[in-house]
Formats: C-alpha cells, sequence, structure tokens
C-alpha cells in the first residue's frame, strides 16, 4: 500500500469515528433538551459540554485532590425543593439523575432495585479482576451473595473477634511506638492495620503488614492509586491499564495461593473453619458434593472467588481505615463524647485500659456498647465512604415527595450519600457531631428519617460487610481511646508543606471543606487529606502541650 492510499485509509477511519461521535454526541444532548424542556430539575445546560463545566466550577472551589463527590454535594444542596436533578456529564460520565430524597433513594435500592450500571462495573474490574458482588446481577449474583453470607454473619464475626483483637493489639504498639515523638501520617497506619484484619477475616492468612510490607498489599495499593471512577486524567493515562494488569496478577497469584491452602485444609482437616472463604468452600461443596474433586479447586469456583476476595481487600480496606481515621478525628474535637466513650468502656469492659484479654474471652460484649456504635454510625453520616449508582429504565419512574415523577430511561441514578447525610430537611443540625441521633426515641426530632442514613446502602444488595465494620472499629476503639490521646497536627505540616511550595515557586490552593482540614480526598476509599498528619500521646505518660 502506497503512502498516499496509507494516509486515505486513516483519515477515513478517523472521519468515521469523529462522525459517529458528534451522531452520538448529538442525540445525547438532544434528549436532555428535550427533558429540560419537559421541566426536569437541572444546572444550567449547554449542548456541547452538558454540565462538565457547572462541576468544574464547584470543583475550582474546593483543593485539587478533595472528592468529586463533595463538589456534587455542594451542587445538589442547591436543589433542595427537589432533592432530585438531572447531571449530564457525557461523555466522561452517563447522565444521571442525583438523588438525596429518602424515598425516592428507598424506591432505588429498595422497592425496585434497580442494576448497577455497566459503567460502574466496568469501573470496578481493575479492582476485582472480573465479575464481583458489587457490580453483578441477577441469578449470578444471588448465588455468590449466598455463598458469602455465612461468612459475614453477624456470628461468623464474632467468633472472629479474637483474631481482631490480636491485629489491634499490633497498632496499640505502634501508636505507642510513636507517642511523643512528633508529627506522623495515621492513615498509614490504619491502612496496614484493616489490611491485616480483613486478610485475616477472609483468608486466614496472617499478612503482618502492620509490621513489614507485603507484596499483595503492595500491588492493591498500586492498583488503586492508579484508580478513578471518574477523573480524566487517571482514565486517559496510557500506562494506566499495563500497570493495573501486572499488579492485578500479582494479587491473583497471591489469593489463588491462599485459596488452594484453604481448600487443602477443609479436606484434611475436620476442623469447620471460621474465615470468610472456608464457610463459602464449605457451603459450596454443600451444594457441588457430585462435581467437586477432593484434589483440586474447581477452576470456575477459584477465579470467581478471587475476585471477590479482591473486592473485599478493596472495600475492607480502604473504607474502614478512614473511618477508624474519621473518628479519633471527630474524638479530638468532642472531648465530652470522647469522656462519654470512655465512661462506657469502662462500664462494660472495666477500668483496665487494655480490655484485650476480656474481648477474646467474652467479645459478645460489644453489643453492649450502644453509644461506640453511636459514634461509629454518626461518623459514617458525616465521612460517608461511598454513593450507590443504579441503571434506570422504561419500566421505572421515580416519585419525589411533591409527587412530581421521573423518567429513568436511558439514565443512571446516582443515590448520592453526602448529599444525603447532609440533607437539613431531614438532619437537624446536620453539620454537627451528635451521636446521641442514633440513640434517642424515634419520636425524638433528632432521630433518623427512615431511608436518609444510607452509609452502607439499603435493600438487599445492602452491604455484606457492615457487621465486620462495625465489630472491627469497635475493637479498635476498645483498645486504644483509654490509652492514647491522638490529636490532627495539620498546622504543624502545613507549615512544612508550604516552605517546599513556596521554594518551587508554587501555590498549594485552597486547604478546606467546609472548614474541614481532614476533608475526603478522591485516592480509593476516600482517605483524609495528606494521610491525616497528627500527634499522639499515651495516657499513661504526663504530657499535655500537644492538647492544651
Amino acid at each position: 500500500m502506497s503512502m498516499a492510499n496509507f494516509i486515505v485509509t486513516v483519515s477515513l477511519a478517523l472521519l468515521t469515528a469523529v462522525g459517529y461521535g458528534l451522531y452520538v454526541g448529538y442525540h445525547h444532548r438532544r434528549r436532555i433538551y428535550r427533558l429540560r424542556q419537559q421541566g426536569m430539575a437541572m444546572p444550567e445546560w449547554s449542548w456541547i459540554t452538558g454540565h462538565l463545566l457547572v462541576l468544574n466550577k464547584y470543583l475550582k472551589t474546593l483543593p485539587r485532590d478533595v472528592s468529586v463527590n463533595l463538589a456534587v454535594r455542594d451542587l445538589a444542596l442547591e436543589y433542595g425543593a427537589t432533592e432530585i436533578f438531572l447531571l449530564d456529564m457525557w461523555p466522561v460520565y452517563p447522565a444521571e439523575l442525583v438523588v438525596y430524597d429518602p424515598d425516592a433513594a428507598i424506591q432505588i435500592t429498595s422497592k425496585w432495585n434497580l442494576p448497577k450500571t455497566e459503567k460502574f462495573a466496568h469501573a470496578m474490574t481493575p479492582i476485582t479482576g472480573g465479575p464481583s458482588l458489587v457490580a453483578m446481577g441477577g441469578i449470578e449474583w444471588k448465588r455468590w451473595r449466598a455463598l458469602f453470607n455465612p461468612g459475614f454473619s453477624a456470628a461468623s464475626m464474632t467468633d472472629l473477634v479474637p483474631s481482631i483483637v490480636d491485629s489491634a493489639q499490633v497498632f496499640c504498639d505502634k501508636l505507642r511506638d510513636r507517642a511523643g515523638k512528633g508529627l506522623f501520617l495515621l492513615d498509614d497506619l490504619t491502612t496496614r492495620l484493616t489490611m491485616d484484619v480483613i486478610l485475616k477475616v477472609t483468608l486466614d492468612a496472617d499478612l503482618d503488614y502492620q509490621r513489614s510490607d507485603n507484596p499483595l498489599a503492595t500491588a492493591l495499593n498500586k492498583v488503586t492509586t492508579w484508580h478513578s471512577f471518574w477523573d480524566p486524567r487517571i482514565l486517559a493515562h496510557p500506562l494506566r491499564p499495563f500497570i493495573q494488569c501486572y499488579y492485578g496478577s500479582i494479587m491473583d497469584r497471591y489469593i489463588r495461593t491462599e485459596l488452594d491452602k484453604r481448600f487443602s485444609e477443609a479436606y484434611d482437616s475436620p476442623k469447620r473453619g471460621k474465615s470468610v472463604i472456608s464457610l463459602a468452600l464449605e457451603a459450596y461443596r454443600t451444594t457441588n458434593d457430585e462435581t467437586q474433586s477432593p484434589d483440586r479447586l474447581d477452576e470456575a469456583f477459584a477465579r470467581y472467588a478471587t475476585h471477590q476476595i479482591r473486592l473485599f481487600l478493596f472495600a475492607g480496606n480502604d473504607t474502614t481505615s478512614s473511618t477508624i481515621v474519621y473518628v479519633y478525628h471527630l474524638l479530638s474535637q468532642h472531648p465530652h463524647v470522647l469522656a462519654r466513650l470512655r465512661s462506657e468502656h469502662d462500664t462494660v469492659f472495666g477500668t483496665d485500659p487494655d480490655p484485650s484479654a476480656t474481648l477474646r474471652a467474652r467479645p459478645a460484649l460489644l453489643n453492649d456498647c450502644t453509644y461506640t456504635t453511636a459514634v461509629i454510625k454518626e461518623t459514617l453520616r458525616l465521612y460517608p465512604p461511598a454513593a450507590t449508582l443504579r441503571q434506570g429504565s422504561s419500566d421505572y419512574t421515580l416519585t419525589d415527595r411533591h409527587g412530581t415523577t421521573y423518567p429513568t430511561d436511558g439514565l443512571a441514578t446516582l443515590v448520592l450519600h453526602h448529599a444525603s447525610h447532609a440533607n437539613p430537611r431531614v438532619w437537624p443540625r446536620p453539620t454537627e457531631f451528635l451521636p446521641q441521633r442514633f440513640l434517642v426515641p424515634e419520636t425524638h426530632p433528632l432521630h433518623p428519617v427512615p431511608g436518609a442514613y444510607r452509609p452502607f446502602e439499603h435493600g438487599p444488595r445492602a452491604c455484606i460487610g457492615r457487621s465486620l465494620v462495625f465489630g472491627e472499629i469497635q475493637v479498635v476503639l476498645a483498645l486504644t481511646v483509654r490509652r492514647f490521646d491522638v490529636a490532627p497536627a495539620y498546622e504543624e505540616w502545613d507549615a512544612v508543606q508550604s516552605g517546599r511550595w513556596m521554594g518551587m515557586g508554587m501555590n498549594d490552593g485552597v486547604k478546606t471543606v467546609w472548614e474541614d482540614r481532614a476533608y475526603q480526598t478522591d485516592r480509593a476509599g476516600t482517605h483524609p487529606a495528606d494521610g491525616y498528619p497528627c500527634q499522639v500521646v499515651a495516657r499513661d505518660i504526663v504530657n499535655t502541650d500537644l492538647f492544651m
């Protein structure tokens, strides 16, 4: 083929691609234009950019690394009259109905149980390696959910409390090592803690990541660092798919080795395993006795189980570690809450500030920590780790509290937890940290409105790991809050960082979100800004200067 023919062929291909893109874009924008003409609530809209520039305006008022959900929350709260509005982010993201009306959210997740979007399933693939519970649908989802439900039941989590205590004790040792020694990043410690816990709970594997690095943890960190649900700067990077694929394969090999170990142990030992995968293997064998070889793990099961373990590692590590940090952050700002929390622990566990032996012997005592649970719930209200994206269809419409209907055909529906939890119509004093919301009677004005509180979502697809999250954080707090004081050290951190920025002739820009320096970032799991620089004091060592 001559060079001229090659150029013509390439030019025609490019023109065809551009023409198709323009055709798809025009039809998409025309559909949004018609919805706008019909009166659907939405921000100022453009045929060319949709709402991309509108969202960008909000992002410009926030720190560079902020979670995009916080920008959408600020935009959403301007639509308090409807609590539903359309956001057209095409071609970066599908057009979606942003919802924070509790009744409409219940319609999406419980009444209709709308399926997850294909875009979301595609976005999760680098994390999970393939189909996973968070994105599956139909019979496939029901089958795998049923296999893993026993391992995440409240009873199973109670059995695993001693293992969680072991990891939490190492975390206590790490805090004590840093006590009184200046600034450090708490998020790194909590991330290592929760990685140890989730590996022990899911695979019965002792990672010991709190004491030394590990290839599985390193691989997961690389995959999540190169991950984003929306940021085109990351999504369009040419190296991203290769890096995620390489480190994903490392995760797969590590997990498969552990799966084979658990499989062999299940056949060689009559002792019933307690880990999530042991119970899943037991349930799988029960329903597949005739086809399962005792010598080798079924390849299809192993492949799909690996996808689920990768999901559990991601969700159980990043989101839980961030929540632990935010509990400490809020307690440092509300000493009366901290005092009441410590008093409850004295009552439930006794006055010894190290209740590890008690918890190993009587893990059910965690059920008596009602105020501790309320503290965790209120932390998750103020710092929800995610949102819920579902796919609409021509069969379903949403109805708001005024009786207005919203077609969902061709649109995604985004239940925005950050807006749901900050909605002043349903949450009195929405920006305040008030754990008593979850302890007052239903008739009290502070009591949550049904459907308004949803960090773990509602309906059949509610988070499978809810019991683990509460149990793990309860154990960590029980072992630490009476032994340590944790205080943020952002002023000291910013002073050091500002010197570095100035040395490079740059400005580090906006630092807070709603006057909160520890805002949630766009790093997977919505980790706190800058890893949460802090200082810690051991309470049995007299040093009050940090907390005056």
